[in-house]
């Protein structure tokens, strides 16, 4: 672990208390992968929730994949999924992936097909990789007219941003 300055950690903390999202967002992630600080992922959790709770993207999907896997906080799906929401809203394409794949399981949210594609659609769209395959096997399970109503979401989304 790479010690960073007590004045530059100091200084960190005291915006992120003060609200400063970024600095929030930047404790969460040293917390989370150790950088700088012990690794905690409890601290973790509690940055990136005052960051996401202010509005950044980045910070809701990190605390959507900490109640994902229920790391430094209880797993709950309800959470995640409400958390990869707001993400995705923002036009962040792993937390729509994510989100389809809550979607199509029927984690945290209910089991629905047209959302999970429209969701996989969208982070496609973005290039994140494997996405095919996802569409691929959702497209097995869905009706016709349920994949043509989930590709009028999906283009219906895309020309609102």
């Amino acid at each position: 672990m790479r010690e960073i300055p007590s004045e530059a950690l100091e200084d960190l903390n005291t915006s992120a208390q003060q609200g400063d999202m970024n600095a929030q967002l930047m404790l969460g992630i040293m917390y989370e992968y150790g950088q700088g600080v012990p690794q905690n992922y409890r601290e973790a959790a509690k940055w990136y929730r005052k960051a996401a709770e202010q509005g950044d993207a980045e910070a809701q999907y990190n605390l959507g994949v900490m109640y994902d896997i229920g790391r430094g906080i209880t797993q709950d799906y309800q959470e995640a999924a409400k958390w990869y929401l707001k993400a995705a809203e923002q036009g962040m394409s792993h937390a729509q992936n994510n989100l389809g794949i809550m979607y199509a399981e029927g984690l945290g949210v209910l089991q629905d097909y047209v959302q999970a594609y429209l969701w996989f659609s969208l982070a496609l769209a973005q290039g994140v990789q494997g996405i095919v395959k996802n569409l691929e096997r959702l497209s097995e399970k869905m009706a016709s007219n349920q994949i043509i109503e989930a590709q009028k979401l999906a283009k219906e989304w895309k020309s609102k941003k």
